[in-house]
């Protein structure tokens, strides 16, 4: 195994390199990549796969039928093997629906380069092609095996992709997720909240509003009722969140309404609390009994939860930050990622590795481009650092 270079080296081979960074994440913004518009998810992916193309890597593509396909760069090391694989993990697919390029172009300003995805998480993409390319500039190969895995769906769910993401996790000694990072200061992130989508249906009678109002069962009602009493299992001490998030109901104004539905987002901070929320939603009980209540749905992503095992991959990575005289801090987030599900296998999971910028899923967001070599130098540490191979 080549003998590790300084981050700091690496930093100054990279500040050159920001035109380069900058080209290449400009390719990615402006190829829009909605997560429901698998042909446009696909043409993205092909720019990407090109870029990784550019560095000597071989982009190994996953056909998904009603999704965008997926990307495996397989990076094999050098004749002096180390310690076990690491799993670097991101997305390219966005929130932002086809055309939102002509009310949000993609441009450099005061420092920031605006964009659609630009922020979440294409820079995290960028950063990635450049850590490698870096690395193997410098050594002439890789100083440990290495994946990295770009999905195409995780703003809705990672449905398609989260079976072949644990696979890949369980093979690996830790897992790098290029997910933006948090704040202005750029922490890194090492707990997030598990999410849970649920929808609570509620089923009344209809009636004339006027004519025969009294034989009526209005679902609009009973919902307000359910709603209410949803909003008391809120526990923000153990970082437990209900939200309401759509409601339905009604026909017609002159008709009781026969039916109205809820939607609510779920967030926990701890695996242990997912039980008992479940239960509390699924035995709701009418407070109309000529009402029946009906839910669906349950917990989407589990809770990436601060083990000492990512306690020990964060400290890794601050002190690859000191050696390049910057302070990495660290944050628990209330959002969540594929990280999720790795730190959930036990994984040692850092996430938050990506851009420093602002404005995820909004008109205004961008990322600050003079922090991209500094956040691909750090990358790079981590990917030839001392992260052991077993776990």
């Amino acid at each position: 195994m080549p003998d590790p270079v300084s981050p700091s080296k690496i930093l100054q081979y990279l500040k050159p390199q920001l035109p380069h960074m900058l080209a290449a994440l400009r390719q990615f913004v402006t190829t829009e990549s909605p997560s429901l518009e698998k042909a446009a998810v696909d043409r993205c992916c092909r720019v990407i796969a090109n870029e990784w193309r550019k560095c000597g890597a071989r982009p190994e593509r996953f056909t998904q039928k009603h999704r965008g396909d997926i990307l495996r760069i397989a990076h094999a090391p050098g004749k002096s093997r180390a310690a076990g694989q690491l799993l670097v993990l991101g997305h390219y697919d966005t929130v932002y629906p086809l055309g939102t390029l002509a009310q949000m172009p993609c441009q450099l300003r005061s420092g920031h380069l605006h964009g659609p995805g630009v922020y979440d998480m294409k820079s995290g993409i960028a950063l990635m092609v450049a850590a490698i390319e870096a690395l193997k500039t410098w050594h002439g190969e890789l100083p440990r095996p290495l994946t990295v895995f770009l999905v195409s769906d995780e703003e809705v769910g990672s449905n398609s992709s989260r079976a072949i993401t644990e696979i890949l996790a369980k093979k690996s000694a830790a897992v790098l997720v290029c997910e933006p990072s948090y704040g202005p200061r750029g922490a890194v992130k090492t707990a997030r909240k598990g999410i849970g989508d649920y929808r609570l249906k509620v089923t009344g009678k209809a009636a004339h509003a006027g004519l025969d109002f009294e034989k009526g069962q209005n679902a609009i009602v009973e919902l307000a009722e359910q709603i209410r009493k949803i909003s008391k299992f809120v526990d923000l001490k153990r970082g437990l969140t209900l939200s309401v998030g759509t409601i339905q109901g009604g026909t017609r104004v002159n008709v009781v309404p026969v039916e109205a539905s809820v939607t609510v987002d779920v967030r926990i901070a701890h695996m242990k609390d997912a039980a008992g929320i479940d239960r509390k939603l699924r035995t709701l009980k009418p407070a109309n009994r000529k009402c029946k209540l009906e839910v669906s749905g349950g917990m989407n992503r589990p809770p990436m939860e601060r083990t000492k095992k990512i306690a020990e991959l964060y400290q890794e990575a601050a002190t690859i930050a000191k050696e390049m005289a910057w302070k990495l801090d660290e944050a628990a987030v209330g959002g969540g990622s594929d990280g999720n599900f790795t730190a959930a296998l036990g994984i040692p999971t850092l996430d938050g590795l990506g851009g420093v910028g602002e404005g995820a899923h909004s008109p205004h967001e961008s990322v600050d481009i003079s922090a991209l070599p500094r956040r691909a130098a750090l990358l790079a540490g981590l990917l030839e650092g001392e992260i052991p191979d077993k776990r």
